[in-house]
């Protein structure tokens, strides 16, 4: 199942709403290319909504750590909202929930950027 990505902008913040599974191969590329692309043009306040995604491979973390840097050096923020359970333990156990600031609710995630 191929990771389907649509954009939206909600208060100055752009939310990617992510379908699928961001795995080894072209999910974890289309990821890290939207996020490298949405740096390089500028953008400071991402949320990625992680909802519809059920499945994340050591690649997929990989991914969400690079483009974490990647907005990083560009002086802005990746964070991440309602993740599944699943995902949330793996990220608990990797020490990536540390990194990320993660939300359940859209508008407390919104309200967080400043």
């Amino acid at each position: 199942m191929p990771l389907r990505i649509t954009s939206r902008k909600t208060d100055g913040v752009t939310i990617l709403d992510l379908s699928g599974r961001i795995v080894l191969g072209e999910e974890s590329n289309t990821l890290r290319e939207a996020l490298k692309g949405l740096a390089n043009q500028g953008e400071k306040k991402v949320l990625l909504n992680l909802a519809d995604v059920n499945y994340v491979d050591s690649s997929g973390l990989g991914t969400l750590a690079s483009g974490y840097l990647a907005l990083a050096n560009q002086q802005g923020k990746l964070k991440l909202l309602n993740l599944n359970k699943k995902i949330h333990d793996l990220m608990e156990v990797t020490k990536l929930l540390a990194v990320f600031e993660v939300f359940d609710d859209e508008a407390a995630a919104l309200r967080s950027f400043p």
